[in-house]
């Protein structure tokens, strides 16, 4: 075994090593960021709303994320004044969901669909 090989074995185990330990970085700082937004939703809401929000975040996590999200914010500017009761959360997220309401349509062109043609039949 020569020398550049043993060399190149410990560059790849520190190279290793080095990933492992940018992705525990990454994991311990998202771990903070999810503590400080839970602490500071636990300042804004009362009880009943935080058990409110996290069934909501059990069934829809992206709708809950966007309703944290505009919490935090409205707290961080001084909108919201003491905790927020469930009564109040419920009215902010019927004003969320209508904000952010989408609307399904279905076209369905007849002309291009020519599947049931009669003209088929004639032999």
């Amino acid at each position: 075994m020569k020398p550049s090989d043993v060399d190149s074995g410990i560059g790849q185990a520190q190279t290793s090593q080095g990933k492992d330990d940018a992705a525990a970085a990454r994991r311990q700082q998202a771990e903070n960021q999810e503590a400080a937004k839970n602490s500071m939703l636990s300042q804004i809401l009362d009880q009943q709303a935080l058990v409110r929000l996290s069934n909501l975040a059990a069934a829809k996590p992206e709708k809950a994320q966007m309703v944290e999200g505009a919490l935090i914010n409205m707290a961080r500017r001084g909108q919201l004044a003491g905790k927020m009761s469930d009564e109040a959360l419920k009215q902010f997220m019927e004003r969320v969901s209508q904000q952010t309401q989408r609307t399904t349509t279905v076209k369905f062109d007849r002309r291009r669909n020519n599947l049931d043609s009669d003209d088929d039949d004639d032999m």
